[in-house]
């Protein structure tokens, strides 16, 4: 099968520090795991980085088939990397492997691609979208960032950890309910990493944001920073713009080489949550563009469908792509009692499909996409039977953490150990 003539960064190795006195060699790659089969032990965190390009910007030259979009971001930070106590692990690719869900069409495969494993503190389909908006902050000389979400916004979370990573500021402009907005908004989930990295905090509540609106209320801070002498760069809500949506142009590629690599799976439909739309933006364009030609089809768990889908055409008309939003992704509703809040069917499924395939799924996004999917496979079992389907795990575990008191009754059972004290102890044995 015909590979692509760019190949992506992680695709690539580069060449060992000589002056190092530790030797390595070319580890090889699993594509359908996503594992380095091999990795080289970096004798420093220094040289570890200096190995694997973590936080290193480069050059991004787009996969061949989207070459003519416009405009193409020129550089790229390295983001979807971790460093580990004793090797390199690259985090992109991602891995996909399948996924046992119960109740399938006849015939029906599910397998599941793994973007919550991009990373520890970063995570989630975010870093993709962070790795080229970084980068673009960097070229423009800022010295903070701005950006936008939910109280226990996931891509909030990562914007804050990749900021500082690059040694720039993070301001965050957080939507609560009106009668939380003046209280202390805690340290659970997401917040305890933004605030543990040094984020600064400004809470609006959900009439505020929607009334004056994200883009208002991030050029008011702004205009506030700029006034103390500082270089702000605003990221939008989800990091979905049109240079962010290269990251899922970008992923499209990394899926086509695991699949020619695997020889022997083709995917006839992608299924995701969709929040702000850069992601299946990214993803319905590259798929559309490239060898995949799988169908995307998007959960909105934000936005109602027509919103969705007049956002996604104008993140593909800023890179002239000359498609029809309609034509290249399916959007339906999903979002329920609305973001960020479940209903007690969602919060069950979530712990259901966590006892029965292993996988946790975020009860923001990824556990409501998931339900609906398998919900539209019950009552169109005929759309979906014989298919291939590749869902996409876009992160957001950390959220979890904000409904403790509602999965509480959810959980597992605990029991104190029964000790039986006429048993005699043996030497050796004690911890």
């Amino acid at each position: 099968m015909h590979m692509p003539s760019t190949e992506p960064p992680w695709f690539k190795t580069e060449e060992a520090d000589t002056s190092s006195t530790t030797k390595l060699h070319t580890p090889t790659h699993s594509a359908v795991t996503g594992r380095m089969d091999d990795a080289a032990s970096p004798t420093s965190a220094g040289a570890g980085a200096q190995i694997g390009g973590f936080l290193s910007e480069k050059p991004y030259t787009p996969p061949s088939w989207a070459m003519h979009l416009c405009p193409v971001p020129s550089q790229a930070f390295s983001l979807g990397h971790e460093l580990m106590l004793l090797q390199w692990r690259l985090q992109f690719p991602t891995p996909f492997h399948k996924w046992n869900l119960p109740n399938l069409p006849e015939g029906t495969e599910v397998w599941i691609k793994r973007d919550d494993l991009s990373g520890r503190q970063l995570s989630g389909n975010k870093v993709r979208k962070l790795e080229f908006l970084m980068a673009d902050a960097v070229a423009q000389g800022a010295d903070c960032i701005i950006t936008l979400g939910g109280v226990q916004s996931s891509h909030c979370r990562a914007s804050a950890v990749a900021a500082k990573y690059l040694n720039l500021d993070c301001y965050l402009i957080l939507r609560t309910s009106k009668a939380l907005v003046d209280k202390d908004p805690g340290l659970v989930g997401n917040l305890l990493v933004e605030r543990l990295v040094g984020a600064h905090i400004d809470l609006v509540s959900e009439e505020e944001y929607s009334e004056i609106g994200s883009v208002a209320l991030a050029e008011l801070l702004k205009k506030r920073l700029q006034e103390e002498g500082r270089k702000p760069y605003v990221i939008p809500a989800g990091g979905s713009n049109s240079l962010g949506t290269w990251g899922y142009i970008e992923a499209t590629r990394e899926i086509e080489l695991q699949v020619q690599q695997s020889a022997d799976i083709q995917f006839d439909d992608i299924v995701l949550p969709s929040g702000s739309g850069g992601t299946i933006a990214g993803l319905a364009l590259g798929s559309r563009l490239s060898s995949l030609k799988a169908k995307v089809h998007a959960f909105s768990i934000w936005h109602d469908p027509g919103y969705l889908y007049a956002h996604v055409q104008d993140l593909i008309d800023g890179l002239q792509s000359g498609f029809n939003a309609h034509d290249i992704v399916r959007v339906e509703n999903a979002k329920g009692l609305g973001y960020g809040m479940n209903t007690a069917e969602e919060l069950q499924f979530v712990k259901d499909i966590a006892s029965a395939t292993g996988i946790v799924l975020d009860p923001v996004s990824s556990g409501k996409a998931a339900l609906r999917m398998l919900k539209d496979m019950a009552g169109n079992p005929d759309r979906w039977n014989g298919r291939k389907i590749l869902f996409i795990h876009t992160g957001g575990l950390l959220g979890l953490y904000d409904k403790v008191d509602q999965l509480s009754s959810l959980a597992g059972s605990w029991r104190r150990m029964a000790i039986d004290y006429t048993v005699p102890h043996k030497e050796g044995t004690a911890a």
